[in-house]
């Protein structure tokens, strides 16, 4: 009998594939991970975030699902454009929130869980983002180990599997980038 992992990738090269009668049969598998991404990103939101972890949830699914295209490597790969699909929609609804209240004083993101305590307004996620858009021009991997544990929960294990690479790489690059970042965001205060 084929592992749970095994059927998710399975279904997911199905969808690859173009087979669109999957997507019903995928979401039960994965919406407890994906949900549990959800509530890690949101511990680091505001207190009364209008944006709950189940609808969260459902919209990087819808945007999962709906791609053109989709070339799912494996069930962590799934999980990792998760990550970022999650981390795009936080992004919007802070580049929105912005807009509409120039700022607002609203407490909204912890930076880092383990080494920094402080929490972050929504200009300070955006600031976030522009600095990791700056770390991918200078190290892709680097950024993108750094939206995989951050944004989306990954471990080091996993987040080693998509991108293939050892597990003390993604040590080192979390650490490297960790430095690199606060450096930035740092200077950007």
């Amino acid at each position: 009998m084929a592992t749970p992992e095994a059927h998710i990738t399975r279904l997911l090269a199905e969808l690859s594939d173009g087979n669109r009668q999957v997507v019903d049969q995928l979401m039960p598998l994965v919406y407890d991970q994906l949900h549990q991404m959800a509530q890690f990103q949101l511990l680091k939101e505001r207190r009364g975030h209008t944006l709950n972890a189940t609808a969260l949830v459902h919209e990087a699914y819808l945007k999962l699902v709906d791609q053109r295209d989709p070339n799912w490597q494996n069930r962590a790969h799934f999980f990792a454009i998760a990550a970022k699909a999650m981390r795009r929609i936080l992004i919007n609804y802070a580049e929105k929130r912005r807009a509409e209240k120039r700022g607002g004083g609203n407490p909204i993101v912890t930076f880092n869980e383990e080494a920094v305590v402080r929490e972050s307004r929504a200009d300070d996620l955006l600031a976030l983002e522009e600095a990791l858009q700056r770390l991918e021009k200078l190290n892709e991997r680097q950024s993108k180990v750094v939206e995989y544990r951050f944004f989306g929960g990954l471990t080091q294990e996993e987040i080693a599997e998509v991108l293939e690479v050892s597990v003390p790489t993604v040590r080192l690059d979390w650490r490297l980038a960790r430095a690199w970042l606060s450096r930035e965001m740092q200077a950007a205060e």
